[in-house]
Parts: structure tokens; C-alpha cells; sequence
């Protein structure tokens, strides 16, 4: 796997994403993007799927610890969240509600009390140096509709960063599955 394939970017939200625009002011936007081989799968998402299944095990255990925290707050955990999928579900990837899809972009998410969220996970073409590319883009927008909800981003930015892109790496590196 070249290291083009494993680099993950740290770019705008993309114009064409379904999450760009959702909401007015958001508290946390982000997006990174990662480049797909060219004999990638193109359902965006089989994609997310993979990307959610192959993450690196620290992030399960952050996860852990951020339901043991959470979970006191009367806010939904993880585990509460995968109680609602079954392993057959496609109403959910991973602990993630699925809001909309197309043929190249999925969007998933989840609202509770504290705020609401919502994943992209978009194929996108993009000028790669060498020519025209295709990339997976990871894209994050967050409403708060409180104090807890502020507080909780401002404390989960650094580790939402850091998470995504360990995802997109993991998986890029796993190799993601082709056609």
C-alpha cells in the first residue's frame, strides 16, 4: 500500500455533501479525506461499514470510557446505541443511524437531548497531484442545543480529530475492499 493511499487530509467541507449547510451555525465541522485505490468498492455504504469495522482498538476502549462518563449524564452510550442494531440491520453502521444515502455519499448520525450529529461518508474526484482521483471524505457537523452539548465538543474535539483520522488510515491500510 503506497503512502498516497494511506495520507489523510485535512480538507473543507465539500460543497456537494449532503451535511455541508444542514445546520446554520454548527459547533464543530470538519472533514478529512482519504484516497481510494482505483479498484475500490463504490457503495459508500459498504465503505462506512469497513471503516467502522476496522479501527484500530484504542478507540474501543476510548469508547468505553466515554459511556462510563456519558452514561451518568443521562446521555446515550455506545452500547445503548448497538442494542438497537442487530448484526442484519441496515437501518444503522455501527452505532450510527443511517439519515440518508446515494449512490455516492452516506449520511448517518444520531440526536439526543445534548446535540445533534451527523457523518458523510462521500466519494468524491479530486485532483491528486497525478491526475484525477477518488476519495473517501469524512465530514462531521454538530448542533449543540445547550451548555452540556458545548461542553461535551469542546471536551471530545481533540479525540473526535484523532479518531477520524486513525479510521481512515486503519482502514486505507487494511486496504479497502475492491470489486
Amino acid at each position: 500500500m503506497s503512502h498516497a493511499h494511506s495520507a489523510v487530509l485535512n480538507v473543507t467541507l465539500p460543497a456537494e455533501s449532503a451535511v455541508t449547510g444542514l445546520y446554520h451555525a454548527p459547533d464543530l465541522a470538519d472533514a478529512f479525506a482519504v484516497r481510494l485505490p482505483d479498484n475500490a468498492i463504490d457503495d459508500p455504504e459498504l465503505l462506512a461499514r469497513f471503516l467502522f469495522e476496522n479501527q484500530a482498538g484504542w478507540i474501543g476502549k476510548l469508547m468505553g470510557l466515554r459511556d462510563a462518563i456519558v452514561g451518568r449524564l443521562g446521555l446515550k452510550t455506545a452500547r445503548e446505541l448497538r442494542t438497537l442494531s442487530s448484526p442484519a440491520s441496515h437501518e444503522r453502521v455501527d452505532i450510527f443511524r443511517i439519515y440518508a444515502k446515494s449512490a455516492r455519499e452516506i449520511v448517518l448520525g444520531e440526536n439526543d437531548s445534548h446535540l445533534d450529529f451527523r457523518l458523510s461518508v462521500l466519494q468524491q474526484t479530486r485532483d491528486a497531484g497525478d491526475g484525477q482521483s477518488r476519495y473517501l471524505v469524512f465530514s462531521t457537523v454538530v448542533h449543540c442545543h445547550n451548555g452540556l452539548g458545548r461542553f461535551y465538543i469542546l471536551a471530545i474535539r481533540p479525540f473526535h480529530r484523532l479518531v477520524v483520522r486513525s479510521s481512515l488510515r486503519s482502514a486505507a491500510r487494511v486496504g479497502w475492499p475492491t470489486v
